[in-house]
Order: structure tokens, then C-alpha cells, then sequence
């Protein structure tokens, strides 16, 4: 068997991040050939200053490595990014959350790489038989009601919506999954169609979709009668305002509330401050253990701060915008 190896348009990518990673990417190829693409081909390991991408499986080395590489430039670019500073006491339900959270911040985010992808010619015939024996090799066929699989069909048909274009790969396959998941795949239809109303394409366009479709999960499970997720309080979502909006107290972009959940760096009941606009998580915070007595003066001094004077303060990343924000309604 032929050594897999990268192509021009992989190895260009990978000098053009490294040139503005601090420390060094490489990238090591497996020697599995499944014939599938799937959500876990590969993994990333930080070695000190290295970043390791390990592509396990080689059906796709190109897809695969440009997928992984596109996620690490969009982060070093300014798109938002998700954290997770609160936690529950159940370990087991703060990875169930942060893994199905992670997967709906992912979507979004494949709707540019996938852009990007096609756009260069990584996205062949090949590739998109090979995605979608992936999604068959994941996914058992619907029956007549819910299961207790209807999450992961939802999360990976919204993953193939992001995958096709419009064209006779998207007809083809699509048609194939709408026969065997016709629930999921009306739901991922109608979900599609909401994140994807307008153009994902910069920073605040790809944190808008991702809090709609946080939103829209919540309302599918709801009609489900399954356990909705709630990523708009358990997430953080970095921010993406114009500089206008940075400079503005902190009470006129955000409202803080003390949550059930807990500050996962002290332990301790968290705030949160939802952003006023579309009660997403911005950030969160905690009381200092300096603060003697009551809290009204801190709280008072926080929302009197900048957006700005606040971030920098609790070194939490943000996005500027060049232009002012339009959107008021986020919608």
C-alpha cells in the first residue's frame, strides 16, 4: 500500500498557519484506510510548543488535515470560540453536555470550512461517498419513534448539511439519509435553514448562527420530549462587538445573574452575563475571596466598568469588529 501523504494545497495551509502559531504544528499520518470519514479520524496533542495532528485514518488524508488545520487558524483569526468555565457536580453530565455543545459549536464552524474546502478543491467525488458511508457507519436506520439515538442523528445529518453543496452530491446523498433518518433529517432540514437564513462568513455572522442553533437544538428536543441542552447559560461564547460596544459599561451589554452551577476554576456558585441581545453566556465570574461583607459595591464597580476594562481584567478573549453593529436583533 502507497504511504499516505499531503497534497500542495494541505502543505500550504500548514506553512500559512504556522506562520502565525506561537510554537510549531506538524502533522503525522496513520496508516488505516477505512473507506469512511468519520467525526474521529483525528486528534490534536500539545507537546510544549508543538501541536500534534495525528490523522489516524488516510481515506481522506487532505480532507481530514485541512478540516483539523482550518479549526486551529479560525481560533488564531478571531472567530469565536466555545469554553466552558461552569460545572455541575455530575462529571459525567458536564461531559455529556460539553461533548454534544461542542459538536453544535462545530457545525457552525464547518459551514466556512467546508467553504473553504470546496473552495480549493479538497472536497472531491471520493471524499463525499466516503462522508457518507461514515454517517451510515454511525448512524443505525430510524424506526417509526424516537430512539435514544434521535441526538446523534440530529448532530451528524446537521453535520452532512454542512458537508454538501448544492449539487448532485447533495441531491444523492441527501435523498439516502431522508429515507433511512426521515426524522432527523426534517429536523436537521429546518435547523439548516434557520442558522444558515444569512451568510456565514465572519466572526459576529458564525457567533450569531451558533447561538441560533443552540437555541433551535433546545426547541427540537422540546418537541422530542427529550432533555434539552441549555448550551446558552452552560457555554461561554466569545464575544464579537464593534468598538463602540467595547467601550460601554458593562450593564449595557450584559446582565449578570448568579447561577446554579458553579465556577469551574473555584468551585464556587457562579455569575454569568448573558449578553442583553440574545442571552448568550459571555462570560463568568466570580466573587472575589477579597471582598468583605456584601457584594452591592462589586457588583456596582462591575457594571460600571467597560466591556473592555472587564475582559481585560479577567483575561477573557473577545473579537473586534471593524464596522458597527447592525444587527440589533441578532436576527
Amino acid at each position: 500500500m502507497t504511504e499516505a501523504r499531503l497534497g500542495q494545497v494541505t502543505q500550504q495551509l500548514l506553512q500559512q498557519i504556522n506562520d502565525i502559531f506561537p510554537g510549531e504544528i506538524m502533522v503525522r499520518l496513520g496508516a488505516q484506510k477505512s473507506g469512511q470519514i468519520t467525526y474521529n479520524q483525528a486528534t490534536r496533542d500539545m507537546m510544549g510548543s508543538r501541536l500534534l495532528i495525528q490523522v489516524s485514518d488516510v481515506t481522506a488524508p487532505d480532507y481530514t488535515a485541512t478540516h483539523e488545520l482550518m479549526h486551529i487558524l479560525m481560533s488564531l483569526t478571531g472567530f469565536p470560540q466555545v469554553m466552558f468555565d461552569l460545572k455541575f457536580d455530575d462529571q459525567e453530565l458536564n461531559e455529556q453536555m460539553m461533548s454534544m455543545t461542542t459538536r453544535l459549536y462545530d457545525v457552525v464552524a464547518h459551514q466556512i470550512i467546508a467553504q473553504e474546502q470546496r473552495k480549493h478543491g479538497v472536497l472531491n467525488a471520493e471524499v463525499a461517498e466516503a462522508y457518507a458511508a461514515g454517517v451510515s457507519d454511525t448512524l443505525t436506520v430510524e424506526g417509526a419513534k424516537n430512539d435514544d439515538e434521535a441526538a446523534l442523528r440530529l448532530l451528524t445529518l446537521l453535520d452532512a448539511f454542512a458537508f454538501y453543496s448544492e449539487d448532485d452530491d447533495k441531491r444523492k446523498y441527501m435523498a439516502r439519509f431522508r429515507k433511512d433518518y426521515p426524522l432527523a433529517y426534517e429536523a436537521a432540514k429546518n435547523i439548516n435553514a434557520v442558522i444558515t437564513k444569512k451568510p456565514i462568513n465572519s466572526p459576529f455572522s458564525m457567533r450569531r448562527a451558533i447561538v441560533k442553533l443552540f437555541k433551535a437544538f433546545d426547541e427540537q428536543m422540546a418537541i422530542w420530549h427529550m432533555p434539552e441542552l441549555h448550551a446558552t447559560e452552560y457555554a461561554t461564547l466569545t464575544s464579537v462587538l464593534s468598538k463602540r460596544q467595547a467601550g460601554m459599561q458593562v450593564r449595557q451589554i450584559f446582565e449578570v445573574f448568579h447561577s446554579d452551577m458553579l465556577d469551574k476554576k473555584t468551585g464556587e456558585r457562579a455569575f454569568v452575563g448573558l449578553n442583553r441581545l440574545d442571552r448568550q453566556n459571555g462570560f463568568v465570574i466570580s466573587v472575589p475571596e477579597t471582598v468583605s461583607g456584601g457584594s452591592t459595591e462589586w457588583f456596582k464597580q462591575l457594571y460600571d466598568m467597560t466591556v473592555e476594562e472587564l475582559f481585560d481584567s479577567i483575561a477573557m478573549p473577545y473579537t473586534l469588529r471593524e464596522e458597527e453593529a447592525t444587527d440589533t436583533d441578532n436576527d
